[in-house]
């Protein structure tokens, strides 16, 4: 089975509501699985930037949310700064910020990078893509906690070039 093959597969179960499939031959065996709990994360991380979004039209008015008040800090303090650059996400997936859990983490506040370093991986449906700094300069503040689900375009991280 060749890799024009495969895509076709993919395209094909895509489309169709087939929940896995499975194909053996001699020395080849490929399955192919679609998740319904990738759908059900992406529900769950939108609420979660709603009320983010939310939080300092809110912030102002309501200190009360003690929890809310520190995450709706960390874009004030942000915005303001105008030479920075935020790293989005490219994808929706799970980031995370180490290659494996007993590795150091890729990137931590005060590093410098430069475009083509690895700083992140996202997960998405059981495949790791590695997220390579587009920017050179020096990171400012992470965004998002590790093992977190992440939509695309969400940002992850503030760069200072």
């Amino acid at each position: 089975m060749d890799f024009r093959q495969i895509q076709e597969l993919i395209k094909m179960i895509n489309k169709s509501n087939i929940g896995e499939l499975t194909i053996e031959q001699k020395d080849f065996k490929i399955s192919i699985r679609q998740k319904e709990e990738n759908v059900t994360q992406i529900v769950q991380s939108s609420p979660m930037q709603a009320p983010a979004l939310a939080v300092p039209q809110a912030q102002p008015a309501t200190p009360a949310p003690a929890g809310g008040a520190t995450p709706a800090e960390k874009p004030k303090t942000t915005e303001p700064a105008s030479n920075t650059i935020t790293v989005k996400s490219p994808m929706i997936g799970t980031f995370y910020r180490k290659p494996s859990p007993d590795k150091p983490n890729f990137v931590d506040e005060g590093d410098i990078i430069a475009p083509g370093k690895i700083i992140c991986v996202i997960e998405a449906m059981k495949l790791f893509n590695e997220i390579e700094a587009e920017v050179s300069g020096k990171i400012i503040k992470v965004l998002v906690d590790d093992a977190s689900p992440v939509e695309f375009d969400q940002p992850l991280f503030i760069v200072e070039p």
